[in-house]
């Protein structure tokens, strides 16, 4: 499964430091007043994220609240120390429909969304910016709050597809560690190993730069790597547990960590796994 992009064009000539939009119009006003105002400017901006988050959230949390309270008013009259534990566990069912239920809702609220992240170039405070602000306040809410406990299982795959990630067949993704999913492709059998961080954004002289991330079939990410911004990594690559792939880097397919001249004497012989060799 591959997937070409189009290099999106930017202007590299920006001021970082600039007070005033290009922007026209309303837009403009609102950036302008963004870039003056800064901290108190995105405060306000980010008033509607904060009132999406907790509605969504709310609605998540509404079918637990309802079996918690139906199970608390049939069970009153158990004794003590059976209701107390029909209580507990009813409080921790209850959280756990909440999170089955929010893993469906905030990919919703994404997909609803008037804009989409798409890769770019320019300043924080910026209405470019914003989706950016959103779609990842989208996946934190989950990530944070409940997507540890279905990781890795096919739930958290479909939930990074739902929002946006191309994920191929046969794929496995052992983190929850991801930032912008929709920018971010990985192709059929690829394997992302436990608390790899795969973030496609970073930051350089003042500008965020957004930018997408390609891993190709048959890659295999290693443990607590760590994979930034404009990155593709080629076909059966391998990137060792810890390694950084720092952004623009093109892995070349076949990739394999460097490793000693005596590992590797060693390595066919006495090593139970070649896959990083």
């Amino acid at each position: 499964m591959t997937t070409d992009y189009k290099e999106p064009q930017r202007n590299k000539n920006v001021d970082v430091d600039a007070a005033t939009s290009e922007m026209t119009g309303f837009a403009g006003l609102l950036e302008t007043a963004l870039r003056r105002f800064r901290t108190g400017g995105y405060i306000v901006a980010l008033i509607p994220l904060y009132i999406i988050g907790i509605l969504g959230m709310g609605i998540s949390a509404t079918p637990g609240v309802l079996f918690f309270n139906f199970i608390t008013d049939i069970s009153q009259s158990f004794p003590t120390l059976l209701y107390y534990f029909i209580l507990s566990s009813t409080l921790i069912t209850s959280y756990f429909i909440y999170g089955l239920v929010l893993i469906f809702v905030m990919p919703l609220f994404n997909f609803l969304m008037p804009f989409r992240l798409k890769p770019f170039r320019g300043m924080y405070y910026s209405l470019t910016s914003v989706p950016w602000y959103f779609h990842n306040a989208f996946t934190y809410i989950v990530r944070y709050t409940f997507l540890e406990f279905i990781t890795p299982t096919p739930l958290n795959m479909m939930f990074y597809r739902m929002m946006g990630m191309k994920i191929g067949k046969g794929a496995h993704i052992n983190t929850t560690n991801i930032s912008d999913p929709c920018l971010i492709e990985i192709e059929d059998k690829v394997t992302i190993g436990g608390s790899v961080h795969i973030i496609a954004h970073y930051a350089s002289k003042g500008f965020l730069i957004v930018e997408r991330v390609k891993i190709r079939k048959g890659a295999t990410i290693g443990l607590k790597a760590t994979v930034m911004g404009d990155v593709e990594i080629g076909e059966g690559a391998v990137i060792a547990p810890h390694e950084v792939i720092f952004p623009k880097s093109r892995i070349p397919a076949g990739r394999r960590p460097s490793v000693s001249e005596e590992k590797q004497e060693l390595g066919k012989k006495d090593f139970p796994s070649q896959d990083f060799l």
